[in-house]
């Protein structure tokens, strides 16, 4: 409850700090309706847990950032919708839509409306322009799983294979492999000069190890025999 109650809290200055005026039991109300959503049963990685760590992270370097209530505030919109089912970019497209909507509602700025809901679609391919130092925040924090020890990114992985259960292994596997493979093939994974020297090696590494053991279980998959008939 300590847990829930502080985050409530640190929901309540974001949206004040973005200019939200409103009275307290309704931006309350707010964060704890949102944390509703990022406890919906199926969400193993794209939880609390995550939002606290993605909130972490922005809290850390938020010097770096010259709108960091706003980067919070899109932090907790950023996985507001989360469907594992949903193609493509949609789960980012409608939390964008979502934010968009909550904030016109608890009366933020039109302004703050349309640039927290940017931020969050930024999140659907983590690459942003160079002068857009909210936008690296925001996209950093949310891959700094990354860049865990091993055993960490380990935990992360399979978290994220709980919520794609739905899907077979060939399926999830080949999907995985194209999540990774873009990835690795952005020109900068982490925009934080504070970060990026340190970040960037260890993520690379946890990601080039999981590509290869996919691609190893996918060929070795594709050369089982098939089974025979009776």
């Amino acid at each position: 409850m300590a847990a829930v109650t502080t985050l409530v809290q640190r929901w309540r200055a974001a949206v004040r700090g973005v200019g939200v005026a409103g009275d307290d039991a309704d931006l309350d109300a707010a964060g704890v309706y949102l944390l509703g959503r990022w406890s919906e049963p199926q969400r193993q990685y794209h939880d609390v847990t995550h939002l606290a760590a993605v909130l972490d992270v922005v809290d850390r370097f938020a010097d770096l950032a010259p709108h960091p209530d706003r980067v919070r505030v899109a932090a907790w919109m950023h996985d507001a919708v989360y469907d594992p089912r949903a193609l493509g970019d949609a789960n980012e497209r409608d939390s964008a839509e979502f934010a968009r909507g909550l904030l016109d509602t608890l009366g933020a700025p039109a302004e703050v409306a349309d640039e927290v809901a940017r931020l969050v679609g930024l999140t659907a391919g983590h690459a942003t322009d160079a002068d857009d130092p909210d936008g690296a925040l925001l996209c950093d924090a949310d891959l700094a799983v990354l860049a865990g020890p091993p055993a960490s990114y380990a935990a992360y992985a399979s978290a994220v294979r709980e919520e794609y259960g739905h899907l077979s292994d060939e399926e999830f596997t080949a999907g995985r492999i194209a999540v990774l493979e873009h990835l690795l093939d952005l020109e900068t994974l982490f925009r934080l000069p504070a970060v990026a020297g340190e970040w960037t090696p260890r993520a690379r590494a946890n990601l080039t190890a999981e590509l290869s053991l996919l691609r190893s279980r996918s060929a070795s998959s594709a050369a089982d025999p098939p089974p025979t008939a009776g």
